[in-house]
């Protein structure tokens, strides 16, 4: 089951990105400059390639939203591609010059992007291109986007997020599953967003250096979310369990191969004595001594922070090139380098709440209904009086 429907469209050197949202209730105020912040945020970080110094990442909302609220249609929004006046010969959506698309075709697949494998889907193997233009990783600035919408809709019910940067590359800074207390720290604003951001300047160097070997570089980022209700997703079928629509969600993120909830990493290699959250009553309510469950028990929310941990391998387009082959003649050969990133690991927190939150709106929807949100609020005021005295919303 599912409420919303979320679609992206575009190309990374394409006119534009689109996104589409449907299901959202009527009535529902959208702040503009918040979304604009969130795709701020996604520009940053250190190790950034040339990119970010053409774009100047802003929405517009073409359908869905009326004086600054959401009329119950298919919420549309659009993201220029500054950079499009430069490739509009080889990538106008009618005609382009055939003699520079050749010049720029894509023959080389680089290991670890989708130009081979969607190359041989598509059968486009003559020339990648059309291929790395959808699958680059500018698409997320479109789910920044609609995500920034989810996180509204949540926040209106007293949902929030935090997130950082927990390691770049080999370096950890913090270790193990992040925490709401723990994220406190965090400056959105500093080289590489992580809960220390005093402690970055080694973090820097890394990069420098990497960039120096013509080399790129991963990480892992955390994200923590404060209070959800009880009851989210599913114990019943395989589909709805809400763990399961996470790590989804965190994995279809650009270079991210793999994702955890909680301490689940941690604790595969503990006794069971040792890897589960103690249940006490603290002030009339429910509270665990800890939270190595990341606030799901059985696909479903328990009312405790939600955890989630999202792990990027490298950037596959490297400066110095890696063995390949090229398809249109056979040889072997060093793949091309087009202007990229060292790391983008500093945009990622941003990312990763996106899709929390747009995991997480859906559910909440799927709970309360309301095709406006005068019935979504009255359905959430009396999921709170049900739920009482074990929880209640706000309360730590």
């Amino acid at each position: 089951m599912r409420r919303l429907r979320f679609l992206t469209g575009g190309e990374s050197h394409g006119p534009r990105l689109t996104a589409v949202l449907e299901g959202l209730p009527a009535g529902l105020e959208l702040d503009e400059v918040f979304i604009n912040s969130w795709l701020k945020r996604r520009q940053h970080g250190f190790g950034r390639g040339g990119r970010q110094r053409i774009e100047t990442d802003e929405v517009v909302v073409t359908g869905g939203l009326r004086n600054g609220r959401t009329i119950g249609g298919p919420l549309v929004l659009e993201l220029e591609n500054r950079d499009w006046k430069n490739w509009s010969e080889i990538m106008d959506p009618w005609a382009i010059d055939e003699e520079q698309a050749l010049s720029r075709a894509v023959t080389r697949p680089r290991p670890g992007h989708a130009d081979y494998s969607g190359g041989a889907s598509t059968d486009q193997l003559e020339d990648m291109r059309n291929v790395l233009e959808r699958a680059s990783a500018r698409e997320t600035g479109a789910r920044v986007m609609a995500g920034a919408v989810c996180a509204q809709l949540l926040a209106r019910y007293g949902i929030a997020q935090r997130s950082a940067v927990l390691q770049l590359g080999p370096h950890v800074v913090s270790d193990g599953p992040p925490t709401w207390d723990g994220l406190a720290g965090v400056d959105f604003d500093s080289p590489l967003v992580t809960p220390h951001p005093d402690r970055e300047g080694d973090l820097v160097e890394a990069v420098r250096a990497a960039r120096t070997d013509g080399d790129t570089m991963g990480g892992v980022v955390g994200g923590v979310v404060r209070g959800l209700p009880p009851g989210l997703g599913s114990y019943a079928h395989w589909d709805r369990k809400l763990d399961g629509r996470i790590v989804q969600a965190l994995v279809s993120i650009h270079s991210v191969k793999a994702a955890a909830v909680g301490a689940g990493i941690e604790v595969a290699g503990c006794l069971g004595s040792a890897a589960h959250d103690a249940i006490r009553v603290v002030d009339g309510r429910l509270r665990r001594d800890s939270n190595r469950a990341g606030g799901l028990e059985g696909g479903v929310t328990n009312g405790e922070d939600l955890v989630a941990r999202a792990y990027f391998k490298p950037i596959s387009t490297l400066r110095k090139g890696l063995p390949s082959v090229d398809l249109t003649t056979g040889e072997a050969g060093a793949t091309a380098w087009e202007r990229s990133d060292v790391t983008a690991i500093g945009a990622a927190p941003v990312i990763v709440e996106s899709m929390l939150a747009l995991v997480l709106a859906d559910e909440m929807l799927v709970k309360l209904g309301g095709d406006a949100i005068i019935d979504t609020d009255a359905a959430w005021a009396a999921l709170c009086r049900r739920l009482e005295p074990w929880w209640r919303p706000g309360a730590r």
